[in-house]
C-alpha cells in the first residue's frame, strides 16, 4: 500500500512567493498596457476606417446615378471596415506597428513584463506540483493559477507566432490580476495530498484539458467581447445622420481591431479547441467510470460540462447560420463562456457533487 507523502512546506512556500511575486510584476505590465493605449496612437484599422469614413461622407452628395426623367438617386455612403493589414487575421492593435513610436514602447515594456511575470508564474506552479508530488490543479486554487498561467503563455505563444494580438494585453493581464488576486485570498489552499479516488494518471490528461480548453475560450470570450463594442462603433460610423460616438469611446475603440478581424478572431479560437473540450468530457466520463464504477451519472460537474458544449456547439451552428452571423452568434459565445464560468466557479462553490473540490 503506497502512502502519500507529506507537502514539502519549504517548496510550497516558494510557490507562494513566485506566484505573489508574479503579481507585483503583473501589476507593473498592466500599467505599461495602460501607458499603451492612452500614449500610443490607434490602429492602423482605426485610423483607415475613420479615413473612410469621412471619404465616403463627403463624397456621398456627388455620386448619382439617373434614372427615368433625370431625377438624381443619391446612395448613402458605406463603410469599408476591411482591416488595414489586408489579409492578416487580426491587424495591429494601439501602438503597435504603425503606430507611434512612444506607444510601441510602452507595448514593448508591457509585453517583457508579461513574459517576465508568466516565467515566475509557471515557476510557482510548477514548485507547488513538486511540493506534493502531484498535477498542480487539485483544489481551486491550484486550478486557478494553473489556468492563468496557461492563458498568459497562449497569448505569448501567438505573439511568438507573429500573430498581432496585442490588443488582448491588457483586458488578459488585468482578468489574471483579478483571477490570481482571487486565489490567494478566497480559494487558497494549503498545499496537500489528494484523496484516494484523485490519484490517477486521468487527473494528468482530464483536468489539463478542461485548464487549456478554458483558456483559450477566454480568449475567444474576451475578443467576442470586444467585438460587441466595435461592431456598434462601427455602425454609428457608417450612420452620419445618427448619434456619433462619444470622444472618450472613439479614442478607446477605434485603437482596436475591425470588428470582422475581432469576430473572425473569435471565432477560429472556439473552434479550434472545441474538439479539445468534447475530448475532455469524454476523458471525464472515463475517469468517472473508474472511480465511481458509472460513465455518467448527472452529477452537476457533468451537466454542466454538458451544458457548456452544447453552448458553444450552438454558438459554432449560429456562426455557419446566415441570420445568426454577428452580434447574435456573438451573444451566443458569451453565453457559452458564462455556461464555463459558472461550471467552475458555481458548481465547485454553491453546489455538492461527487468531485472533491466541491463546495471549496
Amino acid at each position: 500500500m503506497n502512502i502519500a507523502a507529506a507537502a514539502n512546506e519549504t517548496l510550497a512556500h516558494n510557490s507562494n512567493v513566485l506566484v505573489y511575486s508574479a503579481m507585483a510584476i503583473y501589476t507593473l505590465a498592466f500599467v505599461a498596457h495602460m501607458a499603451e493605449w492612452v500614449f500610443g496612437s490607434r490602429s492602423k484599422v482605426g485610423r483607415t476606417a475613420a479615413a473612410l469614413t469621412a471619404q465616403a461622407t463627403a463624397a456621398a452628395p456627388a455620386r448619382a446615378d439617373r434614372q427615368g426623367g433625370g431625377t438624381a438617386v443619391l446612395e448613402r455612403p458605406k463603410v469599408i471596415t476591411k482591416t488595414a493589414a489586408g489579409s492578416r487575421d487580426v491587424p495591429d492593435g494601439p501602438g503597435a506597428a504603425g503606430g507611434t513610436e512612444k506607444g510601441d514602447l510602452y507595448g514593448r515594456i508591457a509585453i517583457s513584463l508579461t513574459v517576465l511575470a508568466w516565467a515566475l508564474h509557471v515557476g510557482g506552479v510548477v514548485t507547488r506540483a513538486l511540493s506534493v508530488q502531484r498535477a498542480p490543479w487539485g483544489n481551486m486554487y491550484e486550478f486557478s493559477t494553473t489556468f492563468a498561467a496557461v492563458a498568459v503563455g497562449v497569448y505569448l505563444l501567438l505573439l511568438t507566432l507573429r500573430k498581432n494580438v496585442r490588443w488582448i494585453g491588457l483586458p488578459l493581464i488585468t482578468t489574471v490580476l483579478l483571477d490570481l488576486g482571487l486565489a490567494v485570498t478566497v480559494l487558497y489552499t494549503a498545499s496537500d495530498q489528494l484523496v484516494p479516488a484523485l490519484h490517477s494518471y486521468w487527473l494528468w490528461i482530464h483536468v489539463s484539458c478542461a485548464i487549456l480548453s478554458g483558456a483559450v475560450l477566454y480568449l475567444g470570450a474576451v475578443a467576442t467581447l470586444l467585438f460587441l463594442f466595435r461592431d456598434r462603433y462601427e455602425a454609428k460610423l457608417a450612420d452620419p445622420a445618427g448619434k456619433q460616438p462619444g470622444a472618450f469611446a472613439a479614442s478607446v475603440l477605434e485603437r482596436l481591431p475591425s470588428a470582422a478581424s475581432l469576430d473572425k478572431f473569435a471565432y477560429r479560437v472556439n473552434a479550434t479547441v472545441f474538439p479539445l473540450w468534447t475530448f475532455t468530457i469524454i476523458a471525464g466520463a472515463i475517469w468517472a467510470e473508474a472511480a465511481w464504477g458509472r460513465y455518467w451519472g448527472w452529477d452537476p460537474k457533468e451537466v454542466w460540462s454538458f451544458i457548456t458544449w452544447v453552448a458553444y456547439a450552438c454558438y459554432l451552428h449560429a456562426r455557419a447560420t446566415a441570420g445568426w452571423k454577428g452580434r447574435k452568434a456573438a451573444w451566443l459565445g458569451l453565453i457559452a463562456f458564462a455556461c464555463y464560468l459558472f461550471n467552475y466557479y458555481g458548481v465547485n462553490i454553491f453546489v455538492t457533487g461527487l468531485h472533491s473540490y466541491a463546495g471549496v
